[in-house]
């Protein structure tokens, strides 16, 4: 299940995904993350079947993503993003 956090205002799409099947609640992302963007919970708020931690992005965090991540935008010359090279299992993506 693709879980979005985030928004959608006139300057862009700011949102980043979860994939819930490819997340197995490592909390690698969380530490590479520098704007402590994500959290781990016990209960995938998507799917209350799902057995297992999985991370998610805080609330008050999901609202302010254009800001909190800017940062680590990426642009030409830069790195990938911390929290989807921590992420093994290649669950995380972001929409700029």
């Amino acid at each position: 299940m693709l879980a979005n956090y985030g928004y959608k205002d006139a300057s862009g799409d700011f949102f980043i995904t979860i994939d819930t099947d490819k997340c197995d609640g490592c909390g690698d992302c969380m530490e590479a993350c520098p704007a402590s963007v994500f959290t781990i919970t016990d209960q995938d708020p998507f799917d209350p079947m799902r057995d297992g931690p999985v991370v998610v992005v805080t609330e008050d965090r999901s609202k302010r993503l254009k800001y909190e991540c800017n940062p680590c935008k990426p642009s030409a010359d830069s790195p990938p993003l911390p929290c989807i090279e921590a992420c093994k299992p290649g669950a995380i993506s972001h929409s700029w």
